[in-house]
């Protein structure tokens, strides 16, 4: 099977020659720095991921994540939290915002072909109807703004709308992703960060808009929230959303009552990215946790969030043939 084949009939339920070997999350830039002087080569630069992940032996995924406020498709280009208060400082730093991606979604292009031929799986992400409000506000001023703004926060989700669909349009000429991410980060430890009547009023409505011109296109969409999705899924579930990750375990998460809620919910992510300095014996126990849950389908294991910088390149190595062994079926 090639990368597209093997992703799509995970994602299927369908029976798969291995599961994939991907780090949807990969690795701090701490992680790194601590690598080149354990051995990882120099030239491999953090910004490079795919080419370390190739020197990982990892499966090709190509990631292009589009912000909201910076022309580029890095992921750690997001970041302006709290400068928005009111009404008059959005319109104010407005224009600011929702840049110009011509030259990313061109960018695209070299990967069309090698999606085409099952050589890699290109996905895309957009930020999301939580993330964004809260990157402009803050968390804090976001949380009152529900209750005393809020025509401030539908403005602001009704511009992210626009400039998603505009996204959606130009990257679907130059090649079409196998599945998106919809960034949100709107769970904690306990659970979502916000109520269910304040998700159906401020986030739902964009949704329910958003992912029908998705499937039209047959792309898969995976929200990406941390901490304990448990609450949310069903919340997600009820806008076609397919699937989620991380599934973090230091949050509680169980992806195998999850599965036996929702038997349909496809899912990334789950290995306890704290088991990894612990040495081989303790990840290889939580590979075995993960067993069962492979066995289901629709999942594909994965370092929960990025591999942290106390996980040496030995531990990591170790990581890795156990991945091998264990996707191997």
């Amino acid at each position: 099977m090639n990368h597209v084949e093997r992703f799509r009939a995970v994602m299927n339920f369908q029976p798969v020659d291995r599961l994939p070997r991907w780090e949807w999350a990969m690795w701090w830039d701490e992680t790194i720095a601590r690598w080149h002087g354990e051995g990882l080569p120099r030239e491999l630069k953090f910004s490079q991921v795919m080419d370390i992940a190739e020197y990982f032996g990892l499966d090709p995924y190509q990631q292009f994540w589009f912000s909201t406020t910076d022309p580029t498709i890095e992921a750690t280009q997001h970041h302006v939290e709290g400068i928005v208060s009111n009404m008059d400082d959005y319109l104010r730093i407005r224009p600011t915002l929702f840049p110009n991606h011509s030259a990313a979604i061109a960018s695209m292009r070299a990967w069309a072909g090698r999606q085409q031929r099952g050589e890699a799986v290109v996905w895309a992400t957009f930020e999301g109807f939580f993330w964004f409000p809260r990157t402009l506000m803050g968390f804090e001023k976001l949380m009152y703004a529900y209750s005393d703004q809020p025509e401030l926060i539908h403005q602001i989700n009704r511009d992210l709308l626009e400039f998603n669909f505009r996204l959606f349009d130009g990257l679907s000429k130059e090649c079409v992703p196998t599945f998106m991410t919809i960034a949100e980060d709107m769970s904690y430890n306990h659970g979502p960060m916000i109520s269910k009547r304040t998700f159906n009023e401020f986030v739902a409505p964009y949704y329910r808009q958003l992912i029908p011109r998705l499937q039209e296109s047959d792309i898969l969409p995976f929200v990406d929230t941390d901490g304990d999705v448990t609450m949310l899924t069903p919340w997600l579930n009820e806008l076609g959303v397919a699937g989620v990750l991380p599934l973090e375990r230091q949050a509680g998460v169980d992806g195998m009552k999850l599965r036996q809620q929702f038997p349909q919910l496809l899912m990334v992510g789950h290995f306890d990215k704290m088991t990894m300095n612990r040495g081989e014996a303790e990840m290889r126990a939580e590979f075995e946790r993960l067993v069962p849950l492979m066995q289901t389908g629709g999942f594909i294991p994965s370092v929960d969030h990025q591999t942290p910088p106390g996980v040496s390149l030995e531990q990591y190595h170790s990581y890795l043939r156990l991945l091998k062994e264990y996707t191997g079926l």
